[in-house]
């Protein structure tokens, strides 16, 4: 197993002088999924209540419906409830849980789908999708002689690949699917974090 500190340094460290964690944490945090579908839909909602209490307000000076709403019976219904009452008291939960999910929204950060890579230029962020380098991996891996067939895991804490093959020097074997996977880590520059375990399992097991 290699871990991903000695992959890096193979290749000169990171650019700007910057540590291998520096520029990850900035990477994940630059290629976050924005909120953009919570954004939209609240700022529909909005725009659509905001339109109507426009109109019923309007419709209430004037004396002219507004389109079909029930704006009298709304506001009949309105000055004659009380907070105590299961209808406000339920709007007001529902408000409030609504309110509270979006504040949550914005204040935990979204979980990257991209996996970040090393770029020369420290102003430049460059990322990869999981499964994309989950192919790459598996095709290093499975590029190495006596591998039939690979898989390949990226967790938080490490990357563990499981080969499947009948060989006999098996020590050998791993070390060599480890320098595989590894040189590609090198290659792409992926800071995925953690270790490169490699794991062997026999044919028909």
């Amino acid at each position: 197993m290699s871990t991903l500190q000695d992959i890096m340094s193979s290749t000169g460290g990171t650019a700007g002088g910057e540590s291998l964690q520096a520029v990850r944490r900035r990477s994940l945090r630059l290629l976050r999924p924005g909120r953009t579908p919570a954004g939209v839909a609240v700022a529909l909602t909005v725009s659509v209540a905001l339109a109507a209490a426009t109109g019923a307000t309007v419709g209430l000076v004037t004396g002219s419906p507004f389109g079909r709403m029930p704006y009298r019976q709304l506001a009949a219904w309105a000055g004659e409830s009380r907070w105590s009452d299961a209808g406000p008291l339920a709007l007001a939960l529902l408000a409030m849980a609504a309110g509270a999910l979006l504040l949550g929204l914005a204040v935990l950060p979204g979980r990257t789908r991209l996996v970040p890579l090393e770029a020369a230029d420290p102003r430049t962020v460059l990322g990869l999708t999981r499964s994309g380098l989950r192919r790459t991996l598996r095709a290093a891996a499975e590029s190495v002689n006596d591998v039939g067939r690979a898989r390949v895991r990226l967790g938080w804490r490490n990357i563990e690949i499981t080969v499947v093959s009948d060989a006999d020097r098996t020590g050998h074997l791993l070390r060599q699917v480890g320098t595989a996977v590894g040189d590609r880590m090198a290659g792409l520059g992926a800071m995925c974090g953690g270790e490169v375990v490699v794991r062997l399992r026999r044919r028909g097991i």
